[in-house]
C-alpha cells in the first residue's frame, strides 16, 4: 500500500520578499484517490496567512490537486495542494523486529518470593502529612514560611 503526502505550497511574504514554501500537511495509507479525497477535505479547511482581507477566492483542480488562488486589496496569493507519493523518507521510523517470546522458567527454577521484613525492624519513617488538592498538588508550598530563602 502506498504513502501519500498532502502538500502544500503557499505563497508567504510581500513585495519583493514574496516566495513560495511548501510544507507536508499530512500523510494518507491507501490508494491516490483517498488521498485526493482527503486532500479536498484539506483545502475546505484551509486558511491562507495572506491576503489579511481577501476580496475573492477560487480554488481550482488541476491533475494533482487544487490551486488556490486569493485576490487581495493589493496583491493576489495563491497555494497549490498537491498529491504526492512517498518515495524515500530519511527521517522515517525503523521497522521494529518482532519481539521473540522468552521462554518461561519451570515452577522450580523460578525466583523465590522476596523474604518479610523481621518483625523488630523498624518501622518506615513517615513524615507529616501534607494536604494536597485532588491533583496531588499541595496546597501550601513547601518553601513558604522558609527562613533560608530570602
Amino acid at each position: 500500500m502506498a504513502t501519500w503526502g498532502l502538500i502544500v505550497e503557499m505563497t508567504v511574504g510581500t513585495g519583493e520578499r514574496k516566495h513560495m514554501e511548501a510544507s507536508v500537511l499530512a500523510h494518507v495509507e491507501g490508494s491516490r484517490e483517498e488521498a485526493l479525497a482527503e486532500l479536498g477535505e484539506w483545502i475546505g479547511r484551509y486558511t491562507p496567512e495572506h491576503p489579511r482581507s481577501a476580496k475573492r477566492s477560487r480554488i481550482f483542480r488541476t491533475a494533482d490537486g487544487f490551486l488556490l488562488v486569493v485576490d487581495g486589496a493589493w496583491q493576489t496569493f495563491s497555494s497549490r495542494f498537491t498529491v504526492a507519493e512517498l518515495v524515500k523518507d530519511s527521517a522515517a521510523p525503523q521497522p521494529q523486529p518482532s519481539p521473540v517470546p522468552s521462554p518461561v522458567p519451570p515452577p522450580e527454577e523460578a525466583a523465590p518470593p522476596p523474604a518479610a521484613p523481621p518483625e523488630d525492624a523498624a518501622p518506615a519513617p513517615s513524615g507529616p502529612t501534607v494536604d494536597r488538592y485532588a491533583d496531588g498538588v499541595p496546597v501550601k508550598p513547601a518553601w513558604l514560611g522558609r527562613t533560608d530563602l530570602r
